[in-house]
């Protein structure tokens, strides 16, 4: 990715993410997508359909828009990052995605679902919700997207 996409997806986190079904037709969902540590990352749950599509068939194409018609599209391979670190990735996750919110919220905390969570009860919810994470290696990338009309 370019420095143009990589400010886009900076200032940008609403994307379509879509996978396929078994036989071949597309299912889109709305998701959320942050750049951590130069990897385009997606909050999930084991229990998603997209999960079920993605560990049949890891491709998938993120669709990531602003408010005023400018687009990426990113045709990806996605990895699930699942296992033991996964809560501390979330946690890494969230705090990129929220880094911008106004008001800030208190130190220590975290925002979850409207209700400011210290540091290890969002832990703790990352791991009763079956949390993971999408990791999209971006094989293609196209769209309108830079300072250019």
């Amino acid at each position: 990715m370019d420095e143009a996409m990589l400010a886009f997806l900076d200032k940008n986190r609403s994307a379509a993410m879509t996978t396929l079904r078994a036989h071949g037709t597309p299912h889109s969902a709305r998701v959320g997508v942050v750049v951590v540590d130069g990897k385009i990352w997606s909050s999930a749950t084991q229990q998603r359909l997209r999960t079920k599509h993605l560990r049949r068939d890891p491709r998938s194409t993120l669709f990531v828009f602003d408010a005023t018609f400018r687009w990426l599209t990113l045709e990806c391979r996605v990895n699930i990052l699942e296992g033991p670190d996964v809560p501390r990735h979330s946690l890494r996750l969230f705090q990129v995605m929220q880094r911008d919110l106004s008001p800030a919220p208190p130190a220590g905390t975290i925002p979850w679902f409207g209700v400011n969570r210290t540091v290890d009860e969002f832990l703790q919810i990352m791991v009763e919700d079956h949390r993971l994470i999408y990791e999209f290696e971006v094989e293609r990338a196209y769209g309108m997207y830079g300072d250019a009309p």
